[in-house]
């Protein structure tokens, strides 16, 4: 009786562990116009096991002079080299859209993002096809062989092109909605659905939108990606962290009853802020040079520093006096806002834990070990 007893408390314990053991899907965001993998982009997907990418594919805006929503700012190129990660399309609307957008103008809109994600796509498989007829035509060392004969280039990629597919998976759609806008935004997403109907929706969730639910409203979309960063202004002058705080993300993170799937989206990155006379002056994103010079940047407190003298960052000039707010989450404070979000949210082998995003100088600056210990704790 006793053996019995043991036999089934094993077998309790042991799916009660299996339950609890899942790989999450390691993600980044990758937010420039440009996606132009290099050898060493290829390395750092290798070594943190990369299985996946949001791209930003394209922003909507409102064109107050046109009186509609366009398109700007569309990925120029997409060339992974050797790297192989699910691409998510992924598609910032501004929330000035959905504010002024009718519902006529709403169907035109999401039947013309179908149509751009397929346009982009199709460049995509194009740029493919034109690496794989390149290495077919012009195989290693081709000029060392006397009796190679060259195949025809344009007749092998076609070839190759007619195998490849535009299939993406899932479409993810970004926008920061309001009470007033959910209602215009929420059509505009089943309207996006219907025009892409064997593709997963996803939908960004800002925390506000997370913590009133009942106010914000649940989008009618397949998954939802909560961007767990970017908490406060950074234009305000007394905020001590812009990108956040595990202490902020601990206020929002209150419950667990979402009613939609959520993927996770952390920040992997910093900035500076500028300030002048007490005025925002704007965000420096390349500010390597401005921070190891200890002669012109006195520091003030942990995060704040005094310019000694005007200098030029980039295409940006500042003046002496200028003060400098440097914001980066430390490894300890991303640890705790990990420990926040899996307090209360489900996370399983399906769930996209997400970087922003993918820079070698970001990833260089955490390193790969400490980021893939961080996918490691969910």
């Amino acid at each position: 009786m006793k053996n019995i007893i043991f036999i089934l408390l094993f077998v309790v314990l042991s799916g009660a562990s299996c339950e609890k053991e899942h790989e999450v899907v390691r993600s980044f965001c990758f937010w420039k116009t440009d996606l132009n993998f290099e050898k060493e982009d290829d390395s750092l997907i290798k070594d943190l096991n990369v299985k996946h990418l949001y791209v930003r594919f394209f922003d909507v805006d409102w064109n107050p002079y046109a009186k509609e929503p366009l398109p700007v700012a569309t990925i120029n190129d997409i060339r992974l080299n050797e790297s192989n990660p699910e691409i998510t399309p992924s598609i910032f609307i501004t929330n000035d859209v959905v504010l002024h957008s009718n519902k006529i103008q709403l169907d035109s809109l999401a039947a013309r993002i179908a149509q751009r994600i397929q346009i982009i796509g199709t460049r995509m498989n194009e740029t493919k096809a034109d690496k794989i007829a390149n290495e077919i035509v012009y195989p290693k060392d081709y000029y060392k062989n006397k009796n190679f004969k060259r195949l025809n280039y344009d007749s092998i990629k076609a070839i190759e092109l007619a195998k490849l597919k535009v299939d993406f998976k899932e479409i993810l759609i970004d926008c920061d909605w309001t009470e007033k806008s959910k209602e215009n935004y929420f059509y505009l997403l089943k309207q996006i659905k219907k025009n892409s109907p064997a593709v997963s929706i996803a939908a960004t969730i800002r925390l506000w939108q997370y913590k009133y639910a009942e106010k914000a409203g649940i989008p009618p979309v397949d998954k939802g990606l909560l961007m767990c960063y970017n908490l406060n202004k950074p234009d305000d002058l007394q905020t001590k962290n812009s990108i956040g705080t595990s202490e902020e993300l601990a206020q929002y993170i209150t419950h667990d009853k979402y009613s939609l799937k959520l993927d996770i989206a952390l920040p992997l990155y910093s900035w500076a802020v500028v300030f002048r006379g007490n005025q925002f002056k704007g965000i420096l994103s390349d500010y390597d040079q401005l921070r190891n010079d200890s002669v012109k940047l006195k520091k003030a407190s942990d995060t704040k520093y005094i310019l000694q003298d005007d200098i030029l960052v980039g295409q940006t000039y500042l003046r002496n006096g200028d003060e400098i707010r440097i914001e980066k989450i430390s490894e300890d404070e991303l640890g705790k806002m990990i420990s926040i979000v899996t307090s209360k949210i489900k996370i399983d082998n399906q769930t996209k834990i997400t970087f922003f995003s993918f820079d070698k100088k970001y990833i260089n600056d955490y390193g790969t070990q400490n980021i893939s210990e961080y996918y490691a704790r969910f």
